[in-house]
């Protein structure tokens, strides 16, 4: 029973405990802060490229080599910015901190945190078997998973066009096996852009696909901030990672490859400001 009980829990690192179904519809007004991807080039003053850890390795066991200002892996194309990953040895003379991966893609970051607020990310994703792609949000400095992570959007490669929204903390996250969160098949992930959505409040955390929330987890747990260090604002990352405990949990598919996910645009609200009572 208990080798059973591993087994199950290996499958997957998504969650189908928090599923909703309900309205999420998109802001009226005029976003906060957008990127259309309308330009020949990515906006350096919006978005930076994250190399961090490309000498010693990503976390996950992942499998890529994350490029800096390189277009055969990030560039903008017909109104989108493309993501993509590619099969391929590289070289220390032309790219110093690479780590001896067999893989090459490309991982975004937004030059400016935001917090509370309302997202919208319209992607198309990459459905070959090793791909992980992943529209998600992380806070800068502390230990992962003490102060959160959201997961917008992930997907995996062998089980495709099921996506996945999850957060994560310090008393609720995948190594624990107390992740939170829920999943949703959507037929045509991976042939038509899809918008994936993010409503983040002070005390609750839905998320959504195409004005259908999917998954709303409520600060209404003990803990502190073990359960809820969604109170700061934090780095929204677009990135396409290659193989890990997750996305390469079956094999990576090398004749799939290259792989690439599309973002149409990046859009985000502020939160309506309160009224006050009288």
């Amino acid at each position: 029973m208990i080798l059973l009980l591993l087994a199950a829990q290996a499958a997957t690192l998504g969650a189908t405990n928090y599923g909703l179904d309900a309205p999420m519809p998109t802001p009226k007004t005029t976003p906060a802060f957008a990127d259309e991807f309308n330009g020949r080039t990515i906006d350096r003053r919006k978005w930076r490229f994250d190399t961090s850890r490309n000498a010693e390795g990503w976390a996950n066991h992942e499998r890529q080599y994350y490029a800096k200002d390189r277009p055969r892996n990030a560039r903008i194309e017909k109104g989108s910015l493309i993501i993509e990953a590619r099969r391929e040895t590289l070289s220390k003379a032309r790219f110093p901190d690479w780590g001896g991966q067999s893989y090459s893609s490309a991982k975004l970051v937004s030059r400016v945190p935001r917090g509370y607020g309302f997202y919208e990310v319209r992607a198309m994703l990459p459905c070959g078997r090793g791909s992980w792609p992943a529209v998600w949000l992380l806070p800068s400095g502390g230990r992962w998973p003490d102060e959160g992570e959201i997961d917008i959007v992930e997907l995996v490669g062998w089980d495709p066009n099921v996506v996945h929204a999850t957060v994560h903390s310090g008393a609720f996250n995948h190594t624990k096996g107390t992740q939170r969160g829920a999943q949703k098949r959507v037929p045509t992930a991976c042939t038509r852009y899809h918008r994936y959505q993010l409503d983040w409040r002070a005390d609750v955390i839905t998320i959504g696909v195409d004005g259908r929330a999917v998954m709303r987890v409520a600060n209404d747990q003990p803990g502190g901030k073990a359960a809820w260090p969604f109170t700061r604002p934090y780095d929204l990352i677009l990135n396409l990672a290659v193989g890990g405990d997750w996305g390469g949990q079956k094999g990576i598919d090398d004749t799939a490859f290259p792989q690439r996910m599309a973002v149409d645009y990046v859009r985000y609200w502020r939160p309506a400001p309160s009224r006050s009572r009288r």
